[in-house]
């Protein structure tokens, strides 16, 4: 038993030896990703995205959580609100804990006439505490944002990400090729797709923070992508002379020593995330950081598996269209075929060696040379006896 057969399997994964056949199942990862997109494109069209106030426009009112009669929740505010303008906000959070703790309301564009009543009755009905601790109508904040200026971030958000995608297919393709540069662009609307597609499920605000959630960990995806790629080139370098392995088999061998060390970047990645999550919304109510934090934390996950299981499969089906990498796994074939024979004592007819066996078949020549007859003179110009 050789000293790899010996290992565990974690230890063959951890130390880039493991033989784990992730491009062979291509078609099992062709289907889940197809039954994930469909989901979320359904959801995307059907259901759409459910914009935050920074994107549609609208009034926002916050005041502090604590009042002159204690603590103020969401729902008298949203009593307040539905009394005075007799309909309910758009949402109602509250945001920040202990002293610093408040609850803001967005809803539908309010006019003066509107604000000046609700910031009454939230006062008169609710009491909430200024700065000094005493009731304070001052306590109470409203803004107006234009749906003109939430249009004008839509679409300087859709040219960053164009742009963003562009500039990183020109790099990918100058410094690799253009199939994985084809084979990564691949990978990174999925993520794109799939991001989207679980904010549209779940139903969570997005709003600015959610942008550029998202450019951050489409250059985390990519950089997991080039990473694999980079062992790829190298795996398969001058594999057109060789018959010791398919393209299909060197992309599998990058996969299998670049695995461990995309889960361990990944999971290094995402603790933080998690704290912010953890910590910055569950313990201290930072509302703000879930957007920021769970646009992340699913664009990274969602970025390492698209990683190894799409965009070198995708890879491996790009670079199989060509007629010099489908003949060089037919010779690979045709080898191993001739070798098994051998193996099972069968006669198999003999073909020109390869550029690459020279070496192998002048040992074996010189091996099977007949020795010399003892006594004879040696032949040849430097067997010549001097006179």
């Amino acid at each position: 038993m050789t000293a790899p057969e010996r290992m565990s399997g974690w230890t063959r994964l951890t130390t880039g030896t493991a033989s784990v056949d992730i491009v062979g199942r291509t078609k099992l990862w062709y289907i889940g990703f197809g039954v994930l997109l469909a989901i979320c494109l359904a959801s995307l069209l059907l259901r759409g995205f459910n914009l935050g106030i920074d994107f549609t426009g609208g009034s926002q009112i916050q005041l502090p959580a604590n009042g002159a009669n204690g603590a103020i929740s969401v729902e008298q505010v949203e009593e307040v609100y539905r009394g005075v303008i007799g309909t309910t906000p758009e949402t109602a959070q509250a945001v920040g804990t202990g002293d610093t703790a408040s609850i803001v309301l967005q809803s539908e564009p309010l006019t003066p006439d509107q604000l000046v009543p609700l910031r009454d009755a939230l006062f008169t009905q609710l009491q909430p505490l200024g700065a000094d601790g005493a009731p304070s109508v001052g306590s109470i904040s409203d803004s107006q944002v234009s749906g003109t200026w939430g249009g004008e971030v839509t679409t300087q958000a859709l040219i960053a990400l164009v742009v963003f995608i562009v500039l990183v297919t020109l790099f990918l393709a100058v410094y690799f090729e253009r199939a994985m540069a084809a084979a990564a662009l691949v990978a990174l609307v999925n993520d794109i797709i799939v991001t989207a597609g679980i904010y549209s499920i779940i139903g969570l605000e997005v709003t600015p923070a959610t942008v550029i959630g998202l450019l951050t960990i489409l250059g985390f995806s990519l950089y997991d992508t080039v990473v694999v790629f980079d062992k790829v080139r190298e795996n398969s370098r001058g594999l057109l002379k060789l018959t010791r392995r398919t393209y299909a088999e060197a992309a599998n061998l990058a996969l299998n020593q670049t695995l461990m060390r995309s889960m361990n970047t990944s999971l290094i990645a995402i603790l933080p995330v998690l704290g912010l999550l953890v910590i910055g919304v569950g313990l201290l109510g930072v509302g703000t950081l879930a957007d920021l934090a769970l646009v992340q934390l699913v664009g990274m996950i969602t970025g390492v598996v698209s990683s190894l299981l799409l965009a070198t499969p995708v890879l491996v089906d790009i670079k199989m269209r060509d007629s010099r990498f489908r003949d060089q796994a037919e010779r690979v074939a045709a080898r191993r075929a001739r070798t098994a024979a051998v193996r099972n004592g069968e006669v198999v007819e003999q073909e020109a060696p390869e550029a690459t066996d020279t070496l192998a078949t002048v040992s074996s020549t010189s091996r099977t040379a007949p020795a010399p007859r003892p006594g004879a003179r040696p032949t040849g110009k430097t067997g010549r006896r001097r006179r």
